[in-house]
């Protein structure tokens, strides 16, 4: 087949759907790959890649097209994901309650996720590992009167149990960090049961159809170069019709699989029932999901529900930042997902952190544990005082700059 008879045939095949239909399927393509990506990200424990595809993640959020449930149920993962990644900076902001630290933050989101996790005993661990880090990062960071704060924020939850508030009290008197209670609900048992959760989800929900269709290229081609080569040629516009055709077949066989299904539906309502297979349309979106039901769609609050809960636990709304009184009154609308790190970012440069000989020795004595290069477990280990991987890095090529190090 010729380039003008594949063309010739992608112009029959598109007839019958629309571009912005096409569009809109594309787009959920590209936001669940970035959803998965992040996911992979967390997983990995990688703070700048991390941030790097939260925020790709986040401009992709802004198309209009991904108002529907589902979407809202990965943005409210990637806010939980998020908060906790941030769990250890005390002051990154979340929500409008400035006394909220990141991991009450990601408490109350963990809480609206009910619904997505089929195993009680797994939801009710990561609640419990919440409720603990909690107070355990405070005191990590010698900071008593926010650890005191928590604890308070605790007691006034319904869902907290009485003799968990009781033995985090005790530990707080004590004033003991290593204790065998706070290292049996460590920071890394958290994590590790959150990876748990993701691996679960991501099996009952796929979203790697893009991943998929990327592997199959890549593994049609011998190399990564040459299919670099085969687009630097088209581009050049230097190869002859005949070379073309095979990526061009490629090319064309995954627009006419995005038409192929939305040939079936005329409009997004039902390409969104062939996606999220919804057995019933009708359903209201406050509806409360029953445990033993596969496909759980409840996400969002309505307006009511967010404003007549007690202040302290309102529930969240998909945002990365701190909310102003009129975002926050938005809540229910399609808002694009919005990172802490820009704010955070902006807040450090505000007063510059200077590098004193105690965090230089952090930073030796890490990269002595870990090797170079593995900031995100040296900073698991030391209190750099907020500061990120990347800033580790830059100044650990000052040290060798100045010989400090070898």
């Amino acid at each position: 087949m010729m380039e003008s008879e594949v063309a010739a045939s992608e112009g029959e095949n598109t007839e019958d759907a629309s571009f912005s239909d096409v569009s809109a399927l594309v787009a959920g393509w590209m936001f669940d790959f970035m959803f998965v990506s992040l996911c992979r990200r967390f997983k990995e424990g990688e703070l700048d890649e991390y941030n790097e595809t939260l925020s790709v993640l986040e401009a992709i959020a802004q198309d209009k097209s991904l108002q529907g449930a589902v979407h809202k149920e990965k943005l409210f993962i990637c806010a939980f994901l998020t908060r906790v990644t941030y769990g250890k900076e005390l002051d990154v902001e979340f929500d409008e309650d400035k006394h909220l630290m990141p991991l009450m933050s990601a408490t109350k989101v963990w809480w609206d996720l009910e619904h997505t996790v089929d195993d009680e005993t797994l939801f009710r661990n990561i609640e419990s590992l919440l409720f603990v880090q909690t107070v355990a990062v405070c005191l990590e960071k010698g900071q008593t009167s926010s650890a005191s704060s928590a604890l308070k924020w605790l007691e006034k939850s319904q869902k907290c149990p009485k003799s968990l508030r009781v033995k985090l009290s005790t530990v707080m008197r004590k004033m003991e960090t290593y204790d065998p209670f706070l290292r049996s609900f460590s920071f890394d048992r958290l994590l590790e049961m959150i990876r748990s959760y993701l691996d679960t989800y991501l099996k009952k929900n796929p979203s790697d159809y893009l991943l998929k269709a990327a592997t199959e290229v890549l593994q049609s081609s011998k190399n990564m170069e040459r299919v670099k080569d085969e687009v630097s040629q088209d581009s050049s516009g230097t190869e002859s019709p005949t070379k073309s055709v095979p990526k061009n077949k490629i090319l064309y066989q995954y627009r006419k699989a995005a038409t192929e299904v939305l040939q079936p539906s005329r409009n997004l309502e039902c390409l969104e029932d062939v996606v999220s297979q919804d057995s019933s349309d009708s359903e209201s979106p406050t509806k409360s999901v029953p445990k033993n039901k596969k496909t759980k769609r409840k996400l969002l609050p309505s307006t009511n529900a967010i404003f007549s809960t007690p202040d302290a636990f309102k529930s969240p709304c998909v945002s990365i930042k701190r909310l102003s009184k009129h975002e926050l009154s938005q809540v229910t609308t399609a808002k694009p997902l919005k990172t802490s790190v820009e704010t955070y970012r902006k807040n450090k440069k505000r007063t510059r952190m200077k590098w004193n000989s105690q965090l230089d020795k952090y930073l030796k004595d890490g990269v002595k544990s870990h090797g170079v290069g593995k900031w995100s477990l040296i900073l698991k280990d030391y209190d750099f005082k907020g500061r990120t991987g990347t800033m580790l890095k830059d100044r650990w090529r000052i040290l060798i700059k100045t010989r400090e190090v070898e």
